[in-house]
Formats: C-alpha cells, sequence, structure tokens
C-alpha cells in the first residue's frame, strides 16, 4: 500500500488524529525547554531561535523516521552494569534527564539567589550559536522519545511523518506565545521550571527502565497549571508580582 493509499481509509484518519494528539503533548517538553533557553537571549533574537529550534526538531524527528532500522538497534544492549543493562537509547536517555535536572536546578537558583548588574554593567545575553546547541542537544532527546512512540503507535511511515510535522507545526504556531505568557508571570517561570525538572527525573527512570506512566506526569503538569491560571484569575494583584532575577536581562541602574 502506497503512502497515499493509505489516507483513504477511516482508521488511518484516526490513527494519525490520535497521533498526532500525542506527539502534541510530547513537544509540551521541547516548548518548555525553548522558552526558558531562548529566554535568555536578546528580544530581537528569540523569534529566530525559536523557530530554528522547532525546524531542526522536524527535521531530526523525520531523519529517525526514515532510519527505522538504526533506531530500533538503538534498543539492543551495549553493557551491563551492577545487573542492569545499559543500551544507547538508554544512556541517550539519562544523558538528557540529568542536564535537564542539573539545568532547571540551577536556572531555580539563578532566578531566586542571584542578582546580576550590581557592577554598574550590563550583562551580557548567551550567544545565539550556544543556545541553539543546547536546543540541538534536548532536540536529540526528545526527538527519540517522540519518534520510538510513533513507531509503537502507527503502521504506516507516511502516517506518522504526517503526525510530526503537523505536532511541529502546532508547536511553532503557539511557542511564541506561551514565551511571552510565561515571561510576564514570574510565577508560571518557576511552573515552568518545575516541568522542566519532572521531565527530567522521567526520562533518568526511563533510562534505568522504570516505567513511568506518562499519563500521571502530564496530568500532574496540567493540573498544577490550572490551579495556578485559576489563582491568577481570581485574585486581585495589589502589588507588583515578585520580581525574579535574571543574569541575562538585569540591568544596573
Amino acid at each position: 500500500m502506497s503512502g497515499l493509499e493509505v489516507f483513504k481509509h477511516a482508521d488511518s484518519w484516526a490513527s494519525l488524529a490520535t497521533l498526532t494528539g500525542l506527539e502534541v503533548v510530547l513537544g509540551i517538553d521541547n516548548i518548555v525547554f525553548l522558552t526558558l533557553t531562548t529566554n535568555k537571549l536578546p528580544p530581537k533574537q528569540q523569534p529566530a531561535a525559536r523557530s530554528l529550534g522547532l525546524a531542526l526538531a522536524l527535521f531530526m524527528r523525520l531523519g529517525l523516521l526514515f532510519g527505522l532500522t538504526w533506531v530500533m538497534s538503538l534498543t539492543s544492549d551495549l553493557f551491563s552494569l551492577l545487573g542492569h543493562a545499559f543500551s544507547t537509547r538508554d544512556l541517550i536517555l539519562l544523558g538528557g534527564g540529568l542536564f535537564l535536572i542539573a539545568k532547571s536546578t540551577h536556572e531555580m537558583f539563578e532566578r531566586l539567589e542571584v542578582e546580576g548588574g550590581k557592577d554598574g554593567k550590563p550583562v551580557k545575553h548567551i550567544s545565539f550559536g550556544f543556545a541553539v546547541a543546547q536546543i540541538v542537544l534536548l532536540d536529540i532527546v526528545f526527538s527519540l522519545d517522540s519518534v520510538i512512540t510513533a513507531v509503537g503507535m502507527a503502521q504506516h511511515l507516511s502516517i506518522m511523518a504526517t503526525a510530526v510535522v503537523i505536532a511541529v507545526f502546532v508547536m511553532l504556531l503557539f511557542a511564541g506565545a506561551i514565551g511571552r505568557f510565561v515571561n510576564r508571570h514570574p510565577s508560571m517561570r518557576i511552573l515552568a521550571l518545575s516541568f522542566l525538572l519532572l521531565i527530567g527525573v522521567l526520562l533518568v527512570a526511563e533510562g534505568m527502565r522504570q516505567h513511568i506512566n506518562k499519563g500521571y506526569v502530564y496530568f500532574a503538569m496540567a493540573f498544577s497549571l490550572g490551579v495556578e491560571l485559576i489563582n491568577m484569575k481570581l485574585r486581585v494583584r495589589q502589588q507588583a508580582p515578585v520580581s525574579l532575577h535574571n543574569p541575562y536581562e538585569d540591568r544596573a541602574p
């Protein structure tokens, strides 16, 4: 059955809708990291970094899809340590998870404990290339997870590829708005960092082959977000919100 003929069947459209929805949900991880990383760039460079990061994510996912044989070989055991077997996929997930845990913890400390710009000089932003490099590294982790999920849910490459393209397009459509919303509300920044920490723990657990139902994790994230949105709606601000430190944005008076 050719790629286009697949879409003549109703069950193919149902599979596409289900897989696209799941890919969009999995893309939340990518958007959160993308938002927090691009915030360290000058405002004029942030849209370009977001677009480039998501474009790289798209090409990486499509490349992995068309290299399914290689992707599935990543699950083969490489070595055993203390009675626990590790594959290439496990090592990638472990590395990505530990990186996210370290990064989110450092970001929380930096925003709450460190005040920049005290010496009278404006603090420099990170370079565009360094921001993109971080995005690419995490794209590898998120893309691997996304593609393996797609392979497990769909049988046709055309359906998988279409779902990935639609999901990345949706992410591109809303990434800017999400970034601006997070920037306007300090509590949302801390919540986003907490989500990043939770995602890091989830990746480490998967790297150790300890299965955790992602539905529970995403429900917890959605519930926390819902509670915070209700708080923001019901509370009347009597004073300005807490100002988080950000050495990439703070300026000396």
